[in-house]
């Protein structure tokens, strides 16, 4: 690999850990090419991006942003890096999910928001809620009192109407 080449994917690197708020690295030894292709998929379908780099060219990275210092230890072997902007727990639970299936895509650790968890914290992770449940339980405490309110004047109007119809009811009489 020519200089240029590596100065190029060293970029392309510093740019993925600078606009991530969370990075994934994971042990891919002996997953086949189909395994693979659907990790890929399921990554790509969570907005987070999958990257296979050298592990010298992403140590050197690392090394010229500055505070990855935790994972150097873990880059040996055959790494894949999974960068997430929005969702960061859902690189976690698809790396556990395949973890659990296949015991091949094995978590090295990661970086969420400058913070390092060893492969020892995957099960923690995993278990957080991701964004699009956080969403759904906000959406739900707020418009749980929206519909008490609504059914509680549903109930007045029911009463009304109910209270109308027996004095008509009396009148007709």
């Amino acid at each position: 690999m020519k200089k240029s080449e590596k100065e190029e994917i060293v970029s392309q690197i510093k740019e993925l850990l600078s606009n991530s708020d969370a990075m994934y690295l994971v042990e891919y030894k002996g997953i086949n090419v189909e395994d693979m292709t659907q990790i890929r998929k399921e990554f790509r379908g969570a907005g987070i991006t999958y990257k296979v780099f050298k592990n010298t060219l992403f140590k050197k990275a690392a090394q010229q942003i500055g505070g990855y210092d935790k994972c150097f230890d873990e880059l040996v072997g055959m790494t894949g890096y999974a960068f997430a902007k929005d969702n960061i727990v859902a690189p976690a639970k698809i790396i556990q999910k395949y973890n659990k299936a296949t015991e091949k895509l094995n978590f090295k650790g990661c970086f969420i928001d400058s913070q390092f968890y060893g492969s020892n914290q995957l099960n923690m992770l995993a278990s957080m809620p991701g964004k699009d449940e956080i969403m759904a339980s906000i959406v739900g405490s707020i418009a749980a009192p929206a519909s008490g309110i609504v059914g509680a004047l549903n109930s007045v109007i029911r009463d009304l109407v109910s209270v109308i119809d027996e004095v008509a009811k009396k009148k007709a009489a």
